[in-house]
Parts: structure tokens; sequence; C-alpha cells
């Protein structure tokens, strides 16, 4: 009584296995998703049923990295190309918006030099002799901080020579 049972078991085991293979197998040829749930719902079984099966995960994974046959002449799809096209297309989004950012910035600044332009105010017409004037200025301020530095350590060391004399006179008396 047991054979026939074991024997039923291993009959709908077997029919399940022959579902899931036709399953990879429509999967490839429609060029559809093929994943352990997607087999699994094509196939009328439960997702276990394939981890359970080795042999069947293991065919499905081969599959999933096989290119597709193409369609009609067509040319194959596989889930690597795709992702390869997605990366291209991502890297080329982020090249446009770094060219579309230049670009703005370019156009602003010619938008506002041409309003500084159309304003009537427009840019100081001795700019040169400004920055004259401020090279001149800072290279004052430098030669004043030179001066300063010295006379800084001249009262310093004359700082120094007062102490030791009182110190010496000090000591006498």
């Amino acid at each position: 009584m047991i054979t026939p049972m074991s024997d039923g078991r291993q009959a709908g085991t077997e029919r399940r296995r022959t579902r899931v293979k036709t399953a990879i197998t429509k999967a490839q040829r429609d060029a559809t998703a093929l994943t352990a749930s997607a087999i699994a719902r094509a196939a009328g079984v439960d997702r276990t049923f394939l981890y359970r099966h080795r042999d069947l995960l293991e065919t499905l994974h081969t599959a999933a990295h096989e290119p597709a046959q193409a369609p009609a002449g067509g040319p194959a799809v596989t889930r690597t190309s795709l992702q390869a096209d997605l990366a291209n297309a991502n890297a080329r989004s982020a090249r446009l918006t770094a060219l579309i950012r230049q670009l703005e910035e370019r156009l602003s600044k010619a938008l506002g030099q041409e309003a500084w332009r159309a304003s009537g105010i427009g840019a100081c017409a001795d700019v040169a002799e400004l920055h004259d004037l401020i090279a001149r200025l800072e290279q004052h301020v430098v030669e004043l901080t030179r001066a300063l530095e010295e006379q800084k350590a001249d009262l310093d060391a004359a700082r120094n020579a007062n102490r030791d004399l009182t110190r010496a006179l000090n000591q006498r008396g």
C-alpha cells in the first residue's frame, strides 16, 4: 500500500518538474522574466518547489544568463544587455545634466552682462586704474607691516636692555 502512494507522489513531482521545465522554455522563447517567482507562477507550483529541486533552480539561473533568442530577426535582449543599456543611459543623463548646468551658468553671465550694459550703469571706465591702486595699497600695507615688526623688535630689545640695567642697579645698591 505504501508503494502506490509513493508512486503517486513521484508521478506528481515529475508532472510539476515537467511544467517547470516547460515554463522556463516558454519564458526564454517569449523573452519574459526568468525569476523563481515568475516561473513558479507560470508552472503553477510553489517557489519552494524550485528551491527543493536544485537542478531546476540551476536550469533557471542558467537560462536567465543565456542570451534570449532573437524574435523575428531582431536583436537578442538579455538582462545583462538591459542593465548595460541602463548604465549607459544613466551616464549619458549625468553628462547632459552637467552640460545643461554649464550652459545655464554661461547664459546667466551673458544675460547679466547684457542687462548691466543696457541699464547704462556699465562698468567703471577706469577699472585698470583701480586695480593699480589696489596693488599699490597692498604693497604699502606689506611695507608698513614689515616696519611695524622691526619697531616691535627694537622695542623688545630696548625693554630687555632696560630690564638688564635695572637688575644691575638693584644688585649694587
